[in-house]
């Protein structure tokens, strides 16, 4: 595998969390990309809300529960539904299981 392949591999991996529902979310450290998106999705007057884009970054963190495939939110109104349907339960697992895993390592050279 060439060290492209194995940074792409590794930006698409997804574990599973068990919520405290015995819901379980699949997941994912968003990626440069996601950010990208989720900067576009939040309207400009919670851009500046920190509290507001940590819990939309934890919503877009998730792509199945209970393995449906959930779509990433494209504006407001599906941030905040996707937060309401994960609600404390799945905020806190996915909060929990990011904070423990470790990001892909990336190296830059020249």
């Amino acid at each position: 595998m060439t060290p492209t392949q194995s940074f792409v591999a590794a930006a698409q991996r997804t574990w599973d969390v068990t919520d405290s529902l015995n819901r379980i979310l699949t997941i994912h450290q968003i990626t440069a990309l996601d950010r990208l998106r989720l900067f576009k999705a939040v309207p400009p007057y919670l851009a500046y809300n920190d509290h507001y884009l940590g819990q939309a970054c934890l919503t877009f963190a998730v792509t199945a529960i209970d393995g449906i495939p959930v779509p990433q939110p494209t504006n407001e109104a599906q941030i905040e539904a996707a937060t309401a349907r994960l609600g404390n339960e799945g905020i806190f697992a996915i909060g929990a299981a990011l904070k423990t895993e470790e990001p892909a390592a990336a190296t830059a050279g020249n």
